[in-house]
């Protein structure tokens, strides 16, 4: 005949407890009855420390009986206090855990996003441009690439190397034109995509922003990705941003997008610096003809109807193309020409309007 939980427990009612009352089977000291089918049986005891001695022998008994059973090999039992009494729980709800707010980098004075509604507007040419100009101000300048999937600021800044890190946890940034520089782009190789979903992209913005030894900074200029998306939400929350400046072209579909760049700052409550309007006029080289390629005062008319400044109009011109793709932004390459004045002239307004 089998040996069977119901055979262990009837021994056990055998056994009075002179301490509670009743059987140790039924009273609630005798838990977590096992018996395994090599008949070897457990269970624990569960008393008042204070009655040890009284409980030893009522054990010394409960044993006795239990191997008496027809089927059992062995028999095992744990002696445990009682826990204290817990406190009545609280049936309120809980109040959920506040947000941790955004950090300063260490060491940077101000955060300024360069954004834009759409790729191909030239947000990353302008970044570049206008780190270098408040370079040559005479400020102490960052240049964070947030476009993790596209990063072009290591070929615009003209930086190849990889950066250090000689204790595994900060980061040594570049430099380049007088710019201390970072980028994702420095960390992988040129062809290769970076293939990754949203927590991987906020946790390497994240480490590009803070396990970086960005040193003592004025400004920090942030190339972000273009849209409304996860870098620029995590930016915001992350990072106090003193302001964001939004790039654009002339052109209807352009405008839409920013339009909803503008907004998506304002609901992470980040004040719009103004807007840029970028390709903006092109001047024939042979003949000296202004042409408004994609049309002209749009960015203008859309900064005043949404409430925010114009800092300036950049030229659609070969020059700026060419030196960004050799690795010397034009307000380096050809600091005294139209190109490299009007560049400055954003970078002064950017940074007096950043400081208000």
């Amino acid at each position: 005949m089998a040996l069977t939980n119901d055979a262990v427990l009837a021994a056990l009612k055998t056994i009075k407890d002179p301490v509670a009352g009743g059987d140790i089977a039924t009273n609630g000291v005798m838990r977590a009855l096992n018996v395994e089918p090599d008949g070897t049986v457990r269970f624990v005891l569960e008393i008042d420390p204070g009655q040890a001695a009284i409980y030893q022998q009522i054990k010394d008994s409960a044993e006795a009986v239990v191997s008496a059973v027809q089927g059992v090999t062995k028999v095992s039992v744990v002696m445990t206090g009682h826990a204290e009494k817990a406190p009545p729980p609280n049936l309120k709800p809980n109040r959920p855990a506040q947000p941790k707010g955004p950090d300063k980098i260490p060491g940077v004075s101000r955060i300024i996003a360069i954004a834009s509604g759409k790729g191909g507007v030239g947000k990353s040419t302008v970044s570049a441009n206008l780190a270098c100009a408040l370079a040559q101000e005479g400020l102490r300048v960052g240049l964070l690439d947030a476009d993790i999937f596209g990063p072009s600021q290591p070929r615009m800044m003209g930086v190849s190397e990889k950066p250090q890190s000689p204790d595994g946890k900060q980061i040594i940034p570049l430099k380049s034109h007088g710019v201390t520089m970072m980028s994702i782009g420095l960390m992988v190789e040129e062809a290769r995509a970076v293939v990754w979903r949203g927590p991987m992209l906020m946790s390497a913005l994240q480490q590009l922003m803070m396990q970086v030894q960005w040193g003592e900074l004025d400004v920090l200029v942030v190339d972000l990705p273009p849209g409304t998306g996860d870098v620029q939400m995590t930016l915001a929350q992350k990072a106090v941003v003193d302001g964001a400046v939004i790039v654009c072209t002339p052109q209807d579909v352009a405008l839409l997008d920013a339009r909803k760049g503008i907004d998506m700052f304002r609901q992470l409550n980040v004040p719009i610096i103004g807007m840029i309007e970028n390709m903006s006029t092109h001047i024939c080289s042979n003949c000296g003809h202004e042409e408004h390629v994609f049309g002209h005062g749009g960015v203008a008319a859309e900064a005043d109807k949404m409430g925010v400044p114009l800092l300036g109009e950049v030229p659609l011109d070969l020059l700026i193309r060419v030196s960004s793709d050799e690795g010397v932004p034009v307000v380096v390459s050809n600091a005294d020409g139209p190109q490299a004045h009007a560049f400055r002239g954003i970078a002064r307004k950017l940074f007096q309007m950043s400081e208000a």
